[in-house]
């Protein structure tokens, strides 16, 4: 899929309200509190894919907004349950590293959830390959120096060595108090 048409999507499908429904019938006695709830998730569930990251945002008395770079992503699941699969939707789940078992953004409501997973491996990826890059070359800058370190280090271990080696002989050559 296009970047293009991934940084397109805004709004989670229509099916996503049906799904709110068809959950909230399943628990009649919370389906008065709920369905209200859920309605007003739906109409105000905004993404925003970009270069940068991803944007979810949510709410209209409690606005809640999450913002997340593709480098922070540590990992992504796709979850379907029966009601999702029959409208052919389901939820994608990104990990951060935060120490929570929970995700840290759950996109839920498209269509095209596969493209958009597949996107953010690609992204996610990217992002670290990058970082690594960058990293090798520092890298080779240091390089130089750590071989004038590695030369008084070998010294310094060869000497701990023999050191070594001469305690151990004496140790060896001590009698042993439980004979005589």
């Amino acid at each position: 899929m296009d970047p293009q048409q991934i940084y397109a999507i805004e709004r989670p499908h229509p099916k996503l309200l049906t799904l709110y429904i068809l959950r909230s019938l399943v628990l009649p006695p919370f389906s008065l509190l709920g369905l209200p709830v859920l309605y007003f998730r739906y109409h105000t569930l905004r993404y925003k894919f970009d270069d940068e990251g991803i944007s979810m945002s949510w709410g209209i008395l409690f606005r809640r907004q999450v913002n997340l770079t593709y480098r922070r992503i540590q990992d992504i699941h796709l979850t379907s349950g029966i009601l999702q699969r029959w409208l052919g939707l389901a939820d994608i789940h990104i990990q951060t590293a935060s120490g929570s078992a929970a995700a840290e953004m759950t996109i839920e409501g498209l269509l095209e959830f596969e493209q958009v997973r597949d996107y953010l491996y690609q992204r996610m990826r990217g992002t670290q390959e990058s970082s690594r890059g960058s990293r090798t070359s520092a890298g080779a800058v240091a390089a130089p120096v750590a071989s004038e370190a590695s030369g008084e280090l070998v010294a310094v271990l060869g000497e701990i060595r023999d050191e070594l080696r001469l305690a151990r002989a004496a140790i060896e050559q001590r009698p042993t108090g439980g004979e005589g």
